[in-house]
């Protein structure tokens, strides 16, 4: 190769070296939308668990090739048609009947899934053409096998553009749904179903009421032999939980809340001439409501 054509090829191979970077940069800015899209659309698991959840699908997502995680977000995220009903996740434990499940959803026509779909596909073919052929494809040993690879960059540069600005969009929409959900999360009636398990329509979820976590902490702090004086516990509550009351789940005593929740077992005893309620923790399913001994 002669010292003048060296003059000429050298800045070539350098425009082709800028623009396979510019093009590279911004697939990397693609990858890093896709994984918060694919990592963020659902959430799904008890309340106290679903910060652990959502740490978990992060990680995985961030191992995940463009192949993966595009298969990943037609179909979950990016729907053909209306949007279906979430079919619920089991509990896996008794202990987790509480279960929240959130997904987001972006719904296309069919045509447009179609078209979304076909793109999608053909960015992961050219990314990885870039990134493992692109020597191969491309003379850049020559002025004229640069410039071709220069005008293949440039192509290649529209399409990725185009691919990024309408995930910008679901990116965008998935951040407009994120804040409605924020909103709805912080309203009083979601708090005390999440928090106590009351629901809006004022029935109570005994199994993940927030009154159980205080009755438990009373008993431990007063039982004799296992068992409490409800009337002791419920002043201890009020103590130390003035936020939680009967009435909150629809109880006109802590009596009354006892033999709802089935985590506990209800006995009266005798005591100084006295007919008093006690609770205990039970395992039991099958819960003894009403008992009595002398």
């Amino acid at each position: 190769m002669t010292t003048s054509n060296n003059h000429e090829l050298q800045p070539l191979q350098h425009e082709v070296q800028r623009l396979l970077g510019r093009n590279l940069l911004l697939l990397q800015q693609y990858e890093r939308q896709i994984k918060a899209i694919v990592a963020h659309q659902r959430l799904s698991g008890p309340p106290d668990a679903l910060e652990e959840v959502r740490a978990a699908h992060i990680d995985g997502t961030a191992r995940k090739t463009l192949g993966t995680l595009v298969g990943d977000l037609l179909g979950s995220y990016v729907v053909a048609g209306d949007v279906e009903a979430l079919e619920g996740e089991a509990a896996t434990s008794s202990d987790s009947l509480t279960w929240v499940d959130m997904q987001m959803k972006v719904s296309l026509p069919d045509a447009d899934f179609a078209q979304a779909e076909a793109d999608l596909k053909e960015l992961v073919h050219l990314r990885n053409n870039l990134v493992h052929h692109f020597i191969d494809q491309h003379d850049l040993w020559s002025s004229e096998g640069c410039r071709s690879a220069q005008t293949a960059l440039i192509a290649d540069y529209s399409r990725i553009r185009q691919n990024y600005e309408r995930l910008r969009e679901w990116t965008g929409d998935m951040n407009r749904m994120r804040q409605a959900m924020s909103e709805a999360l912080q309203s009083k009636e979601v708090h005390d179903f999440i928090v106590n398990g009351v629901a809006p329509v004022d029935s109570v979820n005994w199994h993940f009421a927030g009154a159980l976590g205080p009755l438990r902490e009373a008993l431990g702090a007063i039982a004799v032999d296992g068992w409490a004086s409800i009337e002791e516990a419920g002043t201890w509550i009020e103590e130390r939980y003035p936020e939680q009351l009967p009435a909150k789940y629809g109880c006109r005593s802590w009596r009354q809340v006892v033999h709802e929740a089935p985590k506990f077992e209800l006995r009266y005893f005798e005591v100084g001439g006295k007919r008093s309620a006690f609770y205990q923790e039970t395992k039991n399913p099958t819960k003894t409501r009403y008992g009595e001994r002398a």
